[in-house]
């Protein structure tokens, strides 16, 4: 491992924004941060948004800047790529921004019920092909641990470049009869641009450099429901 990564995981240690679990313990069957956000990190009881797959964090950042009377939260398991964004919103003052480094199967070690009000998945890996469609972040299997933290008809939003995941996804949300606010398969075509759509990522600028259409998808998630699979072509 770098020095430059161990570096960062040990300034990391210091950051007051950052939850993470003691290096090789990724797994905890319940963190005491559970049902305690609002108190012992943003002291406030404002509603509280995930970002899975934060990356950099420049998104959740972004969300914070432009929404101080909302908490988020970005998640994800590259400690190092973490940093970039919690070192950010430290320089920055972003109190309403925090960042907890896990796995996305684990999260429900570290939500209560009800409370999350809004998940934000921003160009995850979109596991291609059949056989790898329950590793999406917007599977039944997902959607389904989703609703033990998030309150009822919470809303999820899907950003990605990829054809297949936002269709496999678009599908879910048919089949189980979901609610959906907005769709686009080419954001940027339309000349106004909700601000807070227009905040890009650095895969996102990669992926316009080259080209790509960025899709999107937002949606209610009932959780009244269990959520079921659905069949695709791909």
């Amino acid at each position: 491992m770098g020095k430059n990564k161990l570096a960062k995981w040990a300034e990391m240690e210091t950051f007051e924004n950052v939850i993470q679990p003691q290096t090789g313990n990724l797994y905890v069957e319940e963190h005491s941060i559970k049902g305690n956000w609002n108190k012992e990190i943003f002291k406030n009881y404002n509603p509280v948004v995930l970002e899975l797959g934060c990356g950099k964090g420049e998104y959740t950042v972004g969300l914070a800047s432009r929404f101080p009377y909302k908490n988020y939260i970005g998640i994800d398991i590259k400690g190092a790529r973490m940093w970039r964004g919690a070192k950010t919103a430290i320089e920055k003052k972003l109190i309403n921004a925090a960042f907890l480094r896990t796995r996305i199967e684990f999260i429900n070690s570290y939500f209560a019920e009800d409370e999350v009000d809004e998940i934000w998945i921003t160009f995850p890996d979109p596991h291609p092909g059949k056989r790898n469609s329950n590793k999406r972040l917007t599977s039944p299997w997902f959607l389904n641990n989703y609703c033990n933290f998030l309150k009822d008809n919470g809303i999820i939003h899907l950003k990605t470049d990829n054809h297949e995941l936002f269709d496999y996804t678009e599908s879910v949300i048919h089949n189980n009869k979901l609610e959906i606010i907005f769709k686009t398969r080419d954001l940027y075509s339309q000349n106004d641009v909700d601000d807070i759509l227009s905040i890009k990522t650095h895969y996102e600028n990669i992926f316009l450099g080259g080209g790509l259409k960025i899709n999107f998808i937002s949606f209610r998630l009932n959780k009244k429901k269990s959520i079921r699979d659905c069949s695709t072509k791909k």
